[in-house]
């Protein structure tokens, strides 16, 4: 090839191999006879130039080679020999099937080893004698933009990261900032007192949801910890020298510390207390505000059960204590009267009618435990009998209190009754749990059934509905202490408004008086049922007053032949004559394998039912009937000289004895 055409040639392996031994300078001159075809004159300027080409091409080379080691550098990679290689090969049968003695020069057939030996043989390569076209130093060039492709790689993954840590940190600070504008034009357009109410109520909000976020910080680092001693002991016990003992006995006694620390911190009184308040008579209306008027559910409920009754009966104490009979008079009058007008202000409220019904309900207790009286003093302890009324007998006052609880228990079961109204038929009656068992509509009542799918998503819902709700208010009556006993009755009046209502609509719907709708209805029922026992109320007459509306259904799936006419009448005890003759002639078959019900077998029912002495023989059942509410003594354990009045109540004006 002619030196004009700026060809050059390379040593080949052998003759590399020949002059290994040669010196650096006569290498050269041998490679450079090798490549260059020397003309016998002239082209001297030619082989200048084609000489600085060449120093180009190596310095080039040795370029890329030291790019190369520093990358190598970088990534934290070393390049073993070859021998090493073969020795960490992941092929565990590599030296048996893939393999000869690397002295012979021939290589391992797995990829790893041909990996580790392309980058070997670029390391150990010749650089000058190597072309740009070669596979060596093409290979390296691949290997360097493969590396600095990772690390580019690498770097937008970090500055990713970053970037979706801070956008949401901005976003953070953005709804922070809305929060604060909000607030700020609440408060240019608020009253004085306004303002500072609202600015109250946000630092409530924030304090509360910091502290909740630190009890749930506490609890998790306590709950590690505790799994730690745990793994802490049995260590311990593992172990076979004589520190085992030392250690178990530490773990006991830092386990001891931490329950010791874990206890509330009892407060030493300085000076024996009576249990009594004392209060100015020009300081009773502020009494009454602050303590019944002003009083939020909310604040009550992080208080002592029942304190605003507790607190009335020490101040009523002291009124006996000092014998001043007009004093007790206004006090238990403006008593009364302002419980009856915050019910009354805030009767929808039903968390506000159970927090002074919980506190009627004790007060009427408390005047009944300390009234002196042997029937009461049964479970007194020495120090609770000292503090008995010496003055008073308020044996009228308590019937009074007792009246005024009849009626907030009304104004509460009045208002839950509302809530619960409108999901009573899409939850017992329109809700179809059991998919596929109403596909079947009765003859001539399909187009009448059909829904679009908004109200067959609500009736989805409804029994979801119906069982939040009892949920709720199962949490309220819980929250603010309700006896147990009141407990029962309100849920037990609360399911019998729910059966009366199920059952009279179904009194008078055709197009749910069939087999599936029966099984459908059964099924709902039983959800209630679970609950009561759930919330441990099987026992409370809520079970009882589910029956009228649990006889129907059962009566809807039941086999309706003439040897069937005693098993049904024993069955349906809890409905009345008419409401069974009713749901036999609505009941419709669901397809035309199911006969109607023969008039035949309604008369036999109807000739059986005679001989039943009821009381009530009407159709429809009363769903404004109420059951007696009775208030069953509970007495309390607290000693009224361990009651201290909280700041929140605003009572500063009372005086501690």
């Amino acid at each position: 090839m002619s030196v004009e055409d700026g060809a050059y040639l390379t040593c080949s392996d052998n003759e590399q191999d020949e002059h290994s031994t040669c010196s650096e300078h006569e290498h050269s001159e041998h490679c450079s006879s090798m490549r260059y075809s020397q003309p016998e004159s002239g082209f001297g300027e030619t082989m200048s130039s084609d000489f600085n080409l060449t120093d180009k091409v190596f310095s080039h080379d040795s370029h890329l080679e030291s790019q190369f080691e520093d990358l190598l550098e970088v990534e934290n990679i070393e390049v073993p020999s070859p021998e090493e290689s073969f020795e960490d090969c992941q092929y565990t049968n590599c030296h048996h099937d893939n393999t000869i003695d690397w002295d012979e020069g021939s290589i391992c057939g797995c990829p790893d080893c041909l990996g580790r030996l392309r980058i070997e043989r670029i390391i150990t390569a010749n650089k000058s004698t190597m072309c740009p076209d070669e596979a060596p130093y093409v290979l390296m060039c691949e290997i360097c933009e493969e590396l600095l492709e990772n690390q580019l790689q690498k770097t937008e993954k970090d500055s990713k990261k970053k970037e979706v840590t801070l956008k949401k940190q901005v976003k953070d600070l953005k709804e922070e900032n809305e929060k604060q504008q909000k607030i700020i034009q609440q408060n240019l357009q608020l009253g004085p007192e306004a303002k500072i109410e609202a600015t109250m109520q946000h630092e409530i909000t924030r304090l509360t949801s910091e502290n909740l976020d630190l009890r749930e910080s506490n609890d998790k680092n306590q709950d590690q910890i505790r799994k730690l001693k745990k793994m802490l002991k049995t260590y311990a016990k593992r172990l076979k020298d004589g520190e085992a003992a030392e250690i178990a006995a530490e773990m006991d006694k830092d386990d001891t510390k931490s329950s010791e620390d874990n206890v509330a911190h009892v407060k030493h009184r300085e000076r024996n207390y009576m249990g009594m308040l004392e209060y100015r008579k020009e300081d009773e209306q502020a009494l009454i505000k602050n303590l019944i008027m002003d009083l939020k559910p909310r604040v009550a409920v992080g208080l002592l059960p029942g304190l605003p009754a507790y607190v009335l009966f020490m101040c009523v104490r002291h009124t006996d204590y000092v014998n001043d009979d007009e004093k007790v008079r206004g006090l238990l009058t403006n008593t009364i009267n302002g419980i009856k007008k915050c019910v009354k202000k805030h009767h929808s409220d039903v968390e506000r009618v159970t927090l002074w019904l919980t506190n009627t309900c004790r007060l009427l207790h408390t005047l009944k435990q300390y009234s002196g009286e042997k029937a009461f003093q049964a479970d007194n302890s020495p120090r609770q009998n000292e503090h008995c009324l010496r003055n008073f007998d308020l044996s009228e006052y308590r019937q009074v209190f007792s009246d005024l609880a009849v009626w907030i228990y009304q104004t509460m079961i009045k208002q839950m009754q509302e809530s619960v109204q409108q999901m009573i038929v899409p939850a017992v009656l329109e809700h179809e749990a059991i998919a596929g068992l109403t596909a079947s509509k009765p003859s001539g009542m399909r187009g009448r059934s059909s829904s679009n799918a908004n109200e067959l998503e609500e009736k989805e819902l409804s029994l979801d509905s119906l069982m939040k709700v009892m949920n709720k208010y199962s949490q309220i009556l819980a929250q603010h202490a309700v006896d147990p006993e009141l407990v029962k009755q309100i849920f037990r009046q609360l399911y019998y408004f729910v059966a009366s209502g199920a059952l009279n609509n179904l009194l008078l719907r055709k197009d749910m008086c069939n087999w599936s709708k029966g099984m459908q209805i059964r099924y709902n029922l039983s959800h209630l049922e679970q609950w009561l026992r759930d919330n441990k109320l099987g026992e409370s007459g809520a079970l009882s007053a589910l029956e009228p509306i649990t006889q129907a259904s059962q009566l809807l799936q039941a086999r309706k032949t003439d040897a069937d006419v005693d098993s049904i009448c024993e069955m349906c005890s809890k409905l009345t004559t008419p409401q069974i003759v009713k749901i036999l002639n609505l009941y419709t078959p669901v397809d035309e394998f199911e006969e109607r019900v023969p008039v035949s077998f309604i008369r036999k029912i109807q000739k059986k039912l005679q001989g039943r002495q009821e009381a009530d023989n009407t159709l429809l059942m009363d769903t404004k009937y109420t059951f007696p509410v009775t208030f069953p003594f509970n007495p309390s354990s607290i000693a009224m000289e361990t009651i201290d009045v909280p700041e929140q109540l605003h009572l500063g004006f009372l005086n501690r004895h």
